[in-house]
């Protein structure tokens, strides 16, 4: 599959041949075989050209990736804690790189949270005292009878 999304267009066994052999000796029919394997699983599209075919990958490497993603994260008992760990062991170009790419999936027209703004150093920060929360004390966010907790209700 490598060589496919390297490619980005329909290649043939001897186009996949000929770049491998750069590397190691492999014979023909195992890339013909691992191509066709590729095609009963429906990784790649072929179309007949004259005695052979030509292979197409039928996602991106980049979709690949996010369903590996998504995959295992599905499979945990907590993907919150299973997402904290994962951004954990990212380097800081992979976490500008999801920064990016949060702000592409958001789209153009997506509100963007502002920064928390410094407090003035004059200026008195309420403070609850315990046992005493916003809703308590009659500070309520929203509309009378919403809760703040759930949106819309």
């Amino acid at each position: 599959m490598t060589r496919v999304w390297k490619w980005n267009r329909p290649v043939t066994v001897r186009e996949v041949l000929e770049d491998l052999q750069k590397e190691r000796s492999i014979a023909y029919t195992t890339v013909m075989t691992v191509l066709d394997n590729l095609h009963q699983k429906g990784w790649v599209r072929r179309e007949a050209e004259g005695r052979a075919y030509r292979y197409e990958a039928v996602s991106t490497r980049a979709a690949y990736a996010a369903a590996l993603m998504n995959e295992a994260w599905s499979q945990s008992d907590n993907p919150a804690a299973a997402l904290v760990a994962f951004f954990g062991m990212m380097s800081e170009e992979q976490r500008q790189a999801l920064t990016d790419a949060v702000r592409i999936a958001q789209g153009p027209g997506a509100v963007k949270p502002e920064p928390a703004p410094a407090a003035a150093p004059d200026v008195e920060t309420p403070v609850e005292t315990p046992g005493e929360s916003a809703e308590s004390s009659g500070e309520t966010q929203g509309t009378p009878g919403e809760s703040p907790d759930l949106p819309g209700r």
